[in-house]
């Protein structure tokens, strides 16, 4: 097809939108925009998808998922009971964090109002606590969005020994998501992926061992919207990284037959 007089290319629609080229390809694999095509497949954008655009981006900032997003802007009109519905659910839960990081707050001040000491130490420490509660509430929102009650009931059920060492764990995986995102450039098949495929399998072990096809499966959905979430919560390693360790086995599996 020739090209309409105002569209223009996704490199151009990022440097207007701010968007990288890989966030407009993944909003329109999951169906949200629909770009034209020339005859060698470049994708071109008219105004239509740039007001489209604009409108998930505001949408995306009330709180919205994409899940969300895609619902509303089904239809030609958007349903505006709906969006300001969700958009009060949004509210009461950062009201809610607030509220818990004002109470925090408020309970340093009232040991500095009677005299107790409260050093640097101590005050991180207190900070600290803090943030792992935040972090445990903003992980609670995406587990609430991938798995069902009864689900999560059942992950905890199968959890890991009381002796198992979170912080500790959660360290380790955050550098080995920092090595596999070094090894990135030097491909799946190189020796350093394969290497670091096997210490992924090992790290995650202490789940998979205990783990049903029920929670397997539930995790690979999480995973799979990885995207969608990653940026709500503290992560050890990015999409990217999972996708690239995906990858990895694939071609281990491959391999393998």
């Amino acid at each position: 097809m020739d090209k309409p007089l105002d569209a223009i290319d996704i490199r151009e629609v990022a440097r207007r939108t701010g968007l990288t080229s890989r966030a407009l390809r993944f909003y329109e694999a999951r169906g949200l925009l629909k770009p034209l095509r020339t005859y060698s497949g470049r994708r071109l954008y008219g105004r239509g998808e740039l007001e489209r655009i604009q409108q998930i981006l505001a949408l995306k900032r009330t709180g919205l998922s994409l899940a969300q997003i895609g619902e509303l802007t089904a239809s030609s009109s958007l349903d505006l009971a709906s969006i300001i519905e969700a958009q009060l659910k949004t509210i009461e839960q950062r009201k809610a964090e607030l509220d818990g990081a004002r109470d925090l707050l408020l309970s340093v001040k009232s040991r500095i109002d009677r005299g107790e000491p409260v050093d640097a130490a101590t005050f991180c420490s207190l900070i600290r606590q803090g943030d792992r509660f935040m972090a445990a509430e903003d992980w609670k929102k995406v587990t609430d969005r991938y798995f069902t009650k009864e689900e999560q009931e059942h992950w905890a059920q199968n959890a890991p020994p009381a002796e198992f060492q979170q912080a500790e764990y959660g360290q380790k995986w955050k550098d080995l998501g920092d090595r596999v995102k070094a090894a990135i450039p030097l491909g799946p098949d190189s020796l350093q992926a394969t290497a670091l495929y096997d210490e992924w399998q090992q790290l995650i072990a202490p789940f998979t061992t205990v783990a049903t096809p029920r929670m397997i499966e539930g995790a690979k959905r999480l995973y799979d919207h990885m995207d969608e979430w990653e940026q709500d919560v503290a992560t050890p390693f990015s999409s990217e990284v999972f996708r690239f360790m995906r990858e990895v086995g694939r071609r281990r599996k491959k391999s393998d037959v």
